[in-house]
């Protein structure tokens, strides 16, 4: 945890800069993540620099916007003008709240840079509701081009924590591995294939966008 945070720290005050190369497919996530949110009360954990956050808060009926780093939190903060929107300094795999205290979990671009993301997949239930959906984009770096896994393998040089490399099969059944009915899903073209997912803790057909 402590290695994980010190990266992220570090590249807390560039890390929009390095997120500006997949905008557009951030704006499509965006409108796919507003209807499922809309009036609803939202946890995202890992929020970076709240982009998802920010975009998304005008929809939502109130965001708890968690990071467990405080310089990323700190810069999430900034340009924060929502009083629906609260961010807070946080373990994804130890949160604070109670159990089913929210209606929509996000956890975007996180489940592949933590250890075990499977208990990060438990806390998640622990607090989600029981008819609440998990949004869980994260960029599945096992189906890069060859330029992509170069890409992936200078930033693993950088210090950058990619602890799971999945495609966007692999990612799809994991989550379905650990209790997850993924409702629907979509592979969005950005720097790496990002695999959007919205899951519910009930069994049910799958519906591919």
């Amino acid at each position: 945890m402590h290695e994980r945070k010190g990266f992220w720290d570090k590249n807390a005050g560039r890390y929009d800069r390095f997120m500006r190369n997949d905008r557009a497919a951030y704006e499509k996530m965006y409108g796919l993540i507003r209807p499922v949110v809309k009036a609803k009360t939202v946890l995202e954990v890992a929020t970076g620099t709240g982009l998802i956050a920010k975009s998304i808060v005008n929809a939502a009926a109130h965001i708890e916007a968690t990071d467990a780093s405080a310089k990323m939190t700190l810069e999430a903060e900034r340009g924060n003008q929502s009083a629906k929107l609260h961010f807070s300094v946080q373990d994804m795999f130890r949160l604070p709240y109670a159990q089913k205290s929210f209606e929509v979990v996000i956890a975007s671009n996180a489940l592949h840079i933590v250890p075990h993301p499977e208990k990060a997949l438990q806390e998640i239930r622990r607090v989600l509701k029981d008819d609440g959906v998990l949004i869980a984009p994260t960029f599945t770096h096992a189906g890069n081009s060859i330029s992509g896994k170069a890409k992936a393998f200078f930033m693993s040089m950088a210090g950058f924590p990619l602890h799971s490399r999945w495609t966007s099969e692999e990612y799809l059944r994991f989550l379905r591995q650990n209790g997850w009915a993924v409702q629907k899903s979509a592979v969005l073209k950005a720097s790496f294939p990002l695999t959007y997912a919205e899951c519910t803790k009930s069994e049910g057909p799958d519906v591919v966008l």
